[in-house]
C-alpha cells in the first residue's frame, strides 16, 4: 500500500559543514510545506544545526533532535545526533576533521537506508579529497553506494526532461578508452532503460549515446572505439528491443537540439556529459544514482566553500533533489503494482501513446 506523502521518510546527509550543504537543506525546510510531502530525518548533531541556523539568520525552522530512529516524529524536522561531541566550524575551510563528520553522517544514513529506516537518502555535498581515511577510501558517494546496496551504481545527471547518463564517470581521461567495453556498454544501456521505466514512468524510452571520439570516429580515422566497441554494443542491443540510438557525434548533439528527442542520453566520459547538462540545467539540475535497490539524489554542486556562511547560497538543486527523490519514491510504488497487473501496463501504455 503506498505510503500517504508525509509519511514517507527522507533520509538526508550533512555533507560538509564548512560548505553550503547545512544551508540549502535549511532553506529547503523553511518552507513548512515540505513537511506536507515528507518527513525528514538529518543524521548529523542537533546543536550544530541549531548553531548554523542561528549564524543564517533562519530562526523560523524548528529542529527535534533524537537520539535514535525510533522517536523520530512524523511532520517534524528531525535530526539524529550521530555524534554527541562539538565540532569546530570555519566556514569556507577545507577541514579534514570536519570531513570526517561528513562520512559519520553519510555512512549512518545509508545504514539507515539498507535497513529501510528511511525511504529515500539526499546527501549534502561533501568534500571529496577531506573524506579520505583508513576507514573511508572512496572517490565519493557513488562509489560506496554501489558496495553497499545491491545493483549497479550509474550516475544520472537530471533535470526536468533532461537526462545525461555516464559510461564512466570519476576515472582520468587518458583511462576512459581502456574501460569502455561492450560488457560495460551493455550493463549501463539496461541500467538506464530499467530506471526510465520504473523510476521515471516512461514506457517505451528511447536512449541515445555519444561517440567517444570527435566526429564519433569518422569512420576509424579519428579513433576506433566507436566503430569496434560502441556499434556492436547497439546493435545487439537494439535487436534485443532497446531502443538506442548511436553514437553521436558530441560536438553537436546538444547544440543542436537533438538531445530533446531522447529520453536520456549517455555520455562516454564525465565532462562530455555534465559540462552540457550543467550549463543547460542553471543550477537546477539533480545527481541521481541510477541502477540500486535504493533510492539516493543529491544536487548537482559541490561544497561552495567561496560562498559558505554568507546565507547566499540557492537551494533549488537541493530541493530539485529532494522532490526527484519523492517522485522516484511514488513512481516505483506504481510500478511495482503494475507489473502485478499486465493489463494495467498495456493501458498505461495506451495512455501514453495520445500523448506523444
Amino acid at each position: 500500500m503506498t505510503k500517504k506523502a508525509e509519511n514517507v521518510i527522507a533520509g538526508i546527509s550533512i555533507g560538509d559543514l564548512n560548505g553550503i550543504g547545512a544551508e540549502v537543506l535549511l532553506k529547503t525546510f523553511e518552507d513548512s510545506r515540505m513537511l506536507e510531502m515528507c518527513t525528514p530525518v538529518i543524521f548529523a548533531n542537533v546543536k550544530i544545526l541549531s548553531f548554523i541556523k542561528k549564524q543564517l539568520e533562519l530562526n523560523e525552522i524548528a529542529l527535534h533532535g533524537i537520539d535514535s530512529l525510533d522517536q523520530m516524529v512524523i511532520g517534524k524536522i528531525n535530526v539524529l545526533n550521530v555524534w554527541k561531541e562539538g565540532v569546530n566550524l570555519e566556514f569556507g575551510t577545507n577541514d579534514p576533521v570536519v570531513g570526517q563528520y561528513a562520512i559519520k553522517s553519510f555512512t549512518a544514513a545509508v545504514e539507515a537506508l539498507k535497513n529501510k529506516q528511511v525511504d529515500v537518502l539526499v546527501t549534502a555535498p561533501i568534500n571529496k579529497y577531506n573524506i579520505q581515511s583508513e576507514e573511508f577510501k572512496f572517490p565519493g558517494h557513488t562509489d560506496y553506494l554501489d558496495q553497499q546496496l545491491e545493483g549497479d551504481a550509474l550516475m544520472l545527471m537530471v533535470q526536468d526532461k533532461l537526462r545525461v547518463g555516464l559510461l564512466t564517470d570519476h576515472i582520468p581521461v587518458n583511462e576512459v578508452s581502456a574501460h569502455l567495453t561492450e560488457e560495460l556498454i551493455r550493463k549501463k544501456i539496461l541500467t538506464i532503460n530499467k530506471t526510465l521505466k520504473q523510476d521515471f514512468r516512461i514506457t517505451k524510452p528511447k536512449i541515445a549515446i555519444l561517440g567517444v571520439n570527435p566526429h564519433s570516429g569518422d569512420n576509424g580515422v579519428i579513433g576506433h572505439e566507436d566503430d569496434d566497441v560502441v556499434k556492436p554494443a547497439l546493435k545487439t542491443l537494439f535487436e534485443e528491443g532497446v531502443h538506442v540510438f548511436g553514437p553521436f557525434s558530441a560536438d553537436s548533439f546538444f547544440g543542436s537540439g537533438q538531445y530533446e528527442k531522447y529520453d536520456a542520453i549517455i555520455a562516454a566520459y564525465h565532462d562530455q556529459g555534465l559540462i552540457p547538462f550543467k550549463t543547460l540545467s542553471f543550477g537546477n539540475g539533480v545527481n541521481y544514482t541510477a541502477g540500486l535497490d535504493r533510492i539516493r539524489t543529491s544536487p548537482d554542486h559541490g561544497t561552495a566553500y567561496e560562498i559558505a556562511g554568507k546565507g547566499v547560497a540557492d537551494n533549488n538543486s537541493f530541493k530539485e533533489a529532494l522532490y526527484l527523490a519523492l517522485d522516484v519514491f511514488h513512481n516505483r510504488a506504481e510500478y511495482k503494482e503494475l507489473t502485478k497487473n499486465p493489463l494495467k501496463i498495456r493501458e498505461k501504455q495506451e495512455e501514453s501513446k495520445k500523448f506523444h
